[in-house]
C-alpha cells in the first residue's frame, strides 16, 4: 500500500477550536524542510491588545494532536484577558500528525521499517518548530520571559527530554501521564502488547481506527470531541503516523531507539528546575511505575493525581486552571490577599504555623491490636493532624523515651484474647528494636511504610518505631473498602508494608506497593506466598544501637487518609511538629496528664497515648463498625486501664448507651469513675450527651468538632448544647475554637461558591459560609494533590497559614460554630444559598424522623429543596413520605427560614461513610431523589 505526500493545512471548523489559533510553519529539520500545523495563541492576544509575559511550549502524544491543548489555550487567553500573565501557548502537530504535512511512504509501519520516525528525529522536529517561533519574538526585540513545556503520553518524554536538553531557555516543566522508563523485570502494558503483536500493528493502527478509538475511550468524551480528534485520522493514509510512532516504542533494548530514550532519561534526572506531574491513574497504560520512576528522576516535582482520571486526563479534569495556577505560584510575586472588612488581630496563641507556641506533646496515634508482651508487640497508627515548625518542638517519642525504665502500664489491647498489657518499659524496648531491625532490613528515614495492622499494641510499637528513624506512616482506615483502600496506598506509593495475614492478603490480591514485612512469623510456605521478608517478631530482638537517626521537625511523620466520605479519600501529610501540636492541644485543651487513663474507641486518637503519657486502652470492639462498641467492652477497657477519660464516636457511644442495662454492679462504679467524655467524627446531640450522661453520671461530656485536616478545631460540653438548643439556632452548634485555634469565614455566593475574602468578627456574623481555620496543629498538605494543597491553604489573612475546610455553616453573635454541612451540598435556591445541614437538624427533630439529608434537585441557582428521610429504625415506607408529615415538615422549614421543602422522601437506606456511619452522601441521595422524582424506582441503589 502507498502513501502520498500531503502538504500542511489547517482544521475545519471544530468545537472549542479557534481558527486565529492556526498557522503553517516551515522548518528545516534533520531531514529537510518540513510544513507543521501549529496552535499559537499569539495572534490572539495580540488582537487583546495584550503583550506576551510567559511562553507554554506542549506537545501532544499518539494518537491525538494538537486540539488536546484547546482549552489550555483558552484558558490563557481569558486569563490574560481579565489582567493575570499573558502565556503565549504554542502547540505543533508533530511531522505527519495532525494537520503537518504527510510523507510518501512505500511500505506499511514496522519496528525495522526505514521509513520510522524515531524518538531523536521528533525531539529534533519539535526543537526546528520551536526555534523558528522564537527565533520570530527575538526578531521583535522583546524581553526574555519564562518559557514552559507541557506534554502528554510520548509528548510528555519528548518534550521533558527537549526541556532537559535546553535549560538556558526553559524555566519550568510539566508532564501529563508519560513514561521514560520500562523496567526489566516488568511487562510492557497490556494494551501496548496486543498492538505491538507482529501483524497486528498494521491492523490496529494503520489499516483501522481501532487504536484511535481505544484511546479516546480513556476519557469522558462526547461524540463531538472523538470526532473532532478523529478529524485529522479519517483515512488509512492519514494514520501512517499513529503506526509509525507505536512502532518506535523501545520495549527492550534491542529497540533502535532504546539507546536515545536511555539518553533522555538521563537527561530529565538532571534536570533540576521546577516541575509539575499531573497523572490520571486509572490510566492501563503508563502505569504507577512510569510515575515512581518520574518521581525518582525529578524528586523536586510538585505531584497532583485526579484520581477518577485515566489517560486523558486533560479531558476529564480541569487541567488548565491547575496548569496556570502552579505556573502562577511559580513566576507571580504573592499579593496580599484577603482583607477582611473588620479583620481581628490574630490572637497571640494562634500564631502561624511554624511558629512556636503550642508544640509540646509529642506522637498522635490511633490504638491498635496487641501482641504478647513476649512476642512482637505494638504496633502505633496515627490518624492525627496538624503542625507548625517550631523550635521548641517536642519529639514525637520524646516520653517513651524518658519513661523507658518505668514498669507501669503504657497500653492494654482488648483485640487480644486475653487482653494484652505491656509496660512502659517494653514499650520502648520494642520500639526501639524494631526501629534497629527496620533500618538494617534497609528502611532509610523518609521512606514511607503502609500500616495494614488494626489498632492495638502491635499498631503502636510499629508506628512508634517508624517515628524513631523517621519512616513515615501510611494509613488507610480499612473502611475505605479494597478498592478505596488500593486507591489510597497506591498513590501515597510506599516502600514497606507493614501488615496482619488479612492486610498483607489484600496487598497480594490488589497488587499494593511496598516490600513485606508480617507481624507475627508466617513460616517458609506462607512468606513466600505473601513475600513477607521478616516479622515484627523477628525485628523485636534486634539489638539496640547506640544512636538512632533524629528526624527533623518539618519531616513529614505520617500520611493519614480522609474517610472519602465526599469523594476519592485524600492522603493529609503531617510532619513531626503537627503532631507533636496535636498532642500538646490534646493535653492542654483537656488537661491530659502523664499517667492519665485513656480509652480510645475513635481510631484517630487511639496512639496518642504514648505522645502524650497516658495509658492507652484500646477496648474490644471493630474499628470499621463503631457501633460493635458495647458498654460492657467499654467498661473493662476502663477497668483494665484504671482509665479517667473515654473517646470514641457517636456511632460508638449511641450502642454504649444501648447496651448500659448490661453492665455489672463493679462496671457501673468504673463508668461513673470517668472525669471526661470526648465524642468526635460527627456533632453530638443533647439526647446522646444524656444518654451519655447515664452511663457517666460524674462525666464532664464534651464534644469537640475537627477533621483529618484539623483534629481539634472547636469545643462544646453538655451544658453549650443544652444552652445552643435553647436558642433555635439552624444547623448543630459545635462550640467555640480552642485556645490555639484562629477562625474565619468565606460567605457563600449565589452559586454556591465561597468567597476569596474572609470575614472576621461582627462582619461574619449570621451569615452563610465555609469555615476557614488557622493553628499550629493544622495539617502540612495533601499528599501528591498540589492543587488540592494549594487551593485549601491560598488565603494570608493576618500573615497566617489557614486551611478552607469545606465545611459550611454561620457564627453567632456568641461567637458560637453552627455547622450546616458540606460546601459541595450546598442547596442553590431563586432566594439564595441554604446549608442543608440547618433544615436537617430542623427536620430531625420530629418525632417521626430518625434522620434526614437535604438536597437540591435542578440547575444551579433556581435549585427546588428536598428533604430526604431515612426509612431505618422507623416505620415510613421508601418512597412519598406521608401527607400529615410532609405538611409539618413544610411548615416548620418555611417558618424557620422563609423556603419551601418541594417534596419528602423516604430512602430505604442512607449512603454514609464507614469510619464514622455518620456522614450521609447527600450527593447519592441527591441523585436518587432526581431519579424517583422524575418516575424512577423507589427501591433503586441510593
Amino acid at each position: 500500500m502507498r502513501f502520498p505526500a500531503r502538504p500542511a493545512t489547517t482544521p475545519p471548523k471544530l468545537p472549542e477550536w479557534d481558527p486565529a489559533w492556526s498557522r503553517i510553519v516551515e522548518a528545516e529539520t534533520s531531514d529537510g524542510t518540513h510544513a507543521f500545523h501549529v496552535l499559537d495563541t499569539l495572534p490572539a492576544l495580540a488582537a487583546a491588545g495584550v503583550e506576551p509575559a510567559g511562553t507554554i511550549v506542549a506537545l501532544h502524544g499518539n494518537p491525538t494532536w494538537s486540539y488536546l491543548w484547546r482549552r489550555l489555550a483558552r484558558a490563557t487567553i481569558d486569563a490574560a484577558q481579565s489582567g493575570g500573565r499573558a502565556w503565549r501557548l504554542i502547540a505543533p502537530d508533530q511531522l505527519e500528525m495532525g494537520f503537518s504535512e504527510r510523507l510518501a511512504h512505500k511500505t506499511m509501519p514496522a519496528p525495522k521499517s526505514d521509513e520510522v520516525r524515531r524518538i531523536a528525529d521528533r525531539i529534533n522536529d519539535f526543537d526546528a518548530v520551536v526555534s523558528n517561533l522564537f527565533a520570530e519574538v527575538a526578531a521583535t526585540g522583546s524581553a526574555t520571559h519564562p518559557i514552559v513545556t507541557i506534554g502528554h503520553d510520548w509528548g510528555g518524554v519528548l518534550s521533558l527530554g527537549w526541556a532537559a536538553r535546553n535549560t538556558e531557555l526553559v524555566s519550568a516543566a510539566i508532564s501529563l501521564n508519560t513514561a521514560v522508563h520500562q523496567p526489566e523485570d516488568a511487562p510492557v502494558p497490556a494494551p501496548l502488547r496486543a498492538t505491538l503483536a507482529g501483524p497486528m500493528l498494521p491492523a490496529a493502527t494503520v489499516l483501522t481506527d481501532w487504536f484511535l478509538r481505544v484511546t479516546l475511550g480513556l476519557g469522558d468524551l462526547d461524540a463531538e470531541t472523538k470526532d473532532a480528534f478523529h478529524a485529522p485520522y479519517r483515512r488509512a493514509e492519514d494514520r501512517w503516523a499513529i503506526g509509525n510512532f507505536v512502532a518506535d516504542i523501545p520495549v527492550d533494548d534491542t529497540h533502535a531507539s532504546d539507546p536515545e530514550l536511555q539518553r533522555i532519561g538521563q537527561d530529565i534526572a538532571a534536570f533540576d528546575k521546577p516541575a509539575l506531574l499531573v497523572w490520571g491513574p486509572k490510566d492501563p497504560v503508563f502505569l504507577e511505575r512510569y510515575l515512581r520512576d518520574l518521581r525518582q528522576r525529578l524528586p523536586q516535582a510538585d505531584v497532583h493525581r485526579f484520581e477518577t482520571a485515566s489517560h486523558l486526563v486533560s479531558e476529564d479534569h480541569e487541567v488548565p486552571g491547575l496548569v496556570l495556577d502552579w505556573l502562577s505560584a511559580q513566576f507571580d510575586a504573592p499579593t496580599t490577599a484577603n482583607t477582611p472588612t473588620e479583620a481581628a488581630p490574630a490572637k497571640g496563641s494562634s500564631e502561624r504555623k511554624g511558629a512556636a507556641a503550642s508544640a509540646t506533646g509529642a506522637a498522635s496515634a490511633r490504638s491498635g491490636t496487641p501482641s504478647s508482651a513476649s512476642g512482637s508487640t505494638s504496633d502505633i497508627a496515627d490518624d492525627s493532624a496538624t503542625g507548625n515548625g517550631s523550635a521548641e518542638v517536642r519529639a514525637v517519642t520524646a516520653i517513651l523515651d524518658a519513661r523507658r525504665d518505668d514498669e507501669a502500664i503504657a497500653s492494654v489491647d482488648f483485640a487480644q484474647n486475653p487482653a494484652q498489657q505491656i509496660t512502659w518499659r517494653h514499650l520502648w524496648h520494642v520500639t526501639t528494636s524494631i526501629a534497629n531491625g527496620l533500618l538494617d532490613l534497609g528502611v532509610k528515614p523518609g521512606d514511607r511504610v503502609s500500616m495494614l495492622v488494626p489498632p492495638g499494641n502491635n499498631l503502636t510499637a510499629a508506628l512508634y518505631a517508624c517515628l524513631k528513624i523517621g519512616a513515615v506512616a501510611v494509613v488507610a482506615d480499612a473502611g475505605l473498602g479494597p478498592k478505596g483502600m488500593t486507591r489510597a496506598i497506591t498513590s501515597a506509593d510506599p516502600q514497606w508494608i507493614i501488615g496482619e495475614l488479612p492486610g498483607l492478603a489484600l496487598a497480594r490480591a490488589f497488587g499494593w506497593p511496598g516490600r513485606r514485612i508480617s507481624v507475627r512469623p508466617l513460616g517458609p510456605v506462607r512468606s513466600r506466598v505473601f513475600k513477607a521478608e521478616t516479622s515484627l517478631t523477628e525485628l523485636s530482638r534486634t539489638p539496640h544501637r547506640a544512636e538512632l537517626p533524629t528526624p527533623s521537625p518539618d519531616a513529614d511523620a505520617a500520611i493519614l487518609f480522609t474517610s472519602g466520605s465526599t469523594g476519592p479519600a485524600k492522603g493529609v501529610r503531617y510532619t513531626h511538629a503537627d503532631i507533636s501540636a496535636l498532642a500538646a492541644v490534646l493535653t492542654r485543651t483537656f488537661n491530659v496528664t502523664e499517667g492519665t487513663g485513656l480509652v480510645a474507641g475513635f481510631p484517630p486518637f487511639a496512639l496518642l497515648g504514648p505522645a502524650i503519657g497516658a495509658t492507652s486502652v484500646t477496648p474490644d470492639m471493630s474499628v470499621t463498625k463503631p457501633k460493635t462498641l458495647t458498654a460492657t467492652a467499654i467498661a473493662d477497657a476502663i477497668i483494665a486501664g484504671r482509665a479517667t477519660m473515654v473517646f470514641a464516636s457517636p456511632a460508638a457511644y449511641t450502642n454504649v448507651a444501648a447496651t448500659a442495662g448490661e453492665l455489672d454492679g463493679q462496671q457501673r462504679e468504673a463508668c461513673a469513675g470517668v472525669e471526661l467524655v470526648l465524642s468526635a467524627g460527627a456533632p453530638v446531640p443533647l439526647e446522646l450527651m444524656d444518654a451519655i450522661a447515664e452511663v457517666f453520671p460524674n462525666a464532664s461530656i464534651h464534644s469537640p468538632y475537627g477533621m483529618t485536616e484539623g483534629l481539634l478545631l472547636t469545643d462544646i460540653d453538655r451544658d453549650g448544647v443544652a444552652a445552643a438548643d435553647a436558642t433555635g439556632g439552624l444547623g448543630v452548634c459545635v462550640g467555640q475554637p480552642i485556645d490555639g485555634v484562629e477562625l474565619a469565614l468565606a460567605p457563600i455566593d449565589e452559586s454556591g461558591r465561597s468567597a476569596d475574602e474572609l470575614r472576621q468578627g461582627a462582619t461574619a456574623q449570621g451569615r452563610l459560609g465555609e469555615f476557614v481555620v488557622s493553628a499550629a496543629h493544622i495539617k502540612s498538605g495533601y499528599d501528591n494533590l498540589w492543587h488540592t494543597t494549594a487551593d485549601s491553604a491560598r488565603d494570608d489573612l493576618h500573615g497566617l497559614t489557614w486551611h478552607r475546610t469545606n465545611d459550611i455553616g454561620h457564627i453567632d453573635e456568641n461567637g458560637r460554630v453552627w455547622l450546616e454541612g458540606r460546601l459541595q451540598h450546598v442547596v442553590t435556591t431563586p432566594r439564595g444559598p441554604v446549608g442543608p445541614g440547618g433544615l436537617e437538624a430542623l427536620i430531625d427533630a420530629d418525632d417521626q424522623v430518625s434522620r434526614s439529608s437535604v438536597v437540591g434537585i435542578g440547575p444551579v441557582g433556581t435549585q427546588a429543596l428536598v428533604a430526604v428521610l431515612d426509612a431505618e429504625g422507623t416505620s415510613l415506607s421508601p418512597g412519598l413520605a406521608p401527607l400529615d408529615l410532609t405538611a409539618r415538615l413544610r411548615e416548620k422549614v418555611a417558618e424557620a427560614v422563609g423556603h419551601d421543602l418541594s417534596a419528602v422522601l423516604v430512602a430505604p437506606e442512607f449512603p454514609t461513610d464507614i469510619r464514622h456511619n455518620s456522614k450521609i452522601d447527600r450527593s447519592r441521595l441527591a441523585a436518587w431523589a432526581d431519579s424517583v422524582l422524575a418516575g424512577g424506582p423507589v427501591r433503586g441503589s441510593v
